[in-house]
């Protein structure tokens, strides 16, 4: 545990991946998870973390699909209340009052109001330790008008929100620019220009 709260307060800041998912029997879940990154671009894949067997990880077993929905500060109070240890079967869309609605191409709901949504099928799972890594190929992918410019997600549009240690969260701060150098460039460290 205290390991845990280490590496947390000190891996930051950390995207969030608010997954969704169905049970067998039909129940939905949502669920933040903060161990989340892209995988793979080509096969498009991205990866999140379940510590220990929550009921993501279960109905993501038994159904092989799930959606991340993005987490962005609007949406803040919504993304934290989703993550209170709500019995088995309760459904958090509707504990929590979150407005949903169909996805395209897997059975879990999207959250309505978030701007995007990758819908995923399961590529594989790792188990290591108390956590399993899931590994999703994302099969569809909405992105929000709102959110674009010039066709692209911009992301003081998108204003996420991440995780760092203990119940800290923050939101975007300032956003710097600094183009990556080629070789054939290259004039020495900045300290020496």
């Amino acid at each position: 545990n205290e390991f845990y709260k280490l590496l947390t307060a000190t891996v930051v800041p950390r995207p969030i991946a608010w997954v969704s998912t169905v049970s067998a029997g039909g129940v939905q879940n949502l669920a933040p998870h903060s161990f989340f990154t892209i995988a793979s671009v080509a096969p498009p894949v991205v990866q999140f973390s379940s510590v220990g067997r929550k009921d993501t990880l279960r109905n993501i077993e038994a159904t092989g699909q799930f959606v991340v929905n993005f987490a962005s500060e609007s949406l803040f109070e919504q993304i934290n209340d989703t993550g209170t240890d709500f019995p088995h079967g309760v459904s958090e869309f509707e504990a929590v009052g979150i407005e949903s609605e169909p996805s395209l191409r897997v059975k879990p709901l999207r959250v309505a109001a978030s701007p995007v949504a990758l819908e995923c099928e399961v590529h594989t799972t790792v188990g290591i330790g108390d956590s399993t890594i899931v590994f999703g190929r994302v099969v569809h992918a909405v992105v929000s008008n709102d959110v674009l410019a010039d066709g692209h997600p911009e992301v003081t549009k998108l204003k996420p929100l991440s995780r760092l240690g203990k119940d800290e969260w923050a939101t975007l701060g300032e956003v710097r620019e600094l183009p990556r150098i080629r070789h054939a460039d290259w004039r020495g460290p900045a300290s020496d220009r």
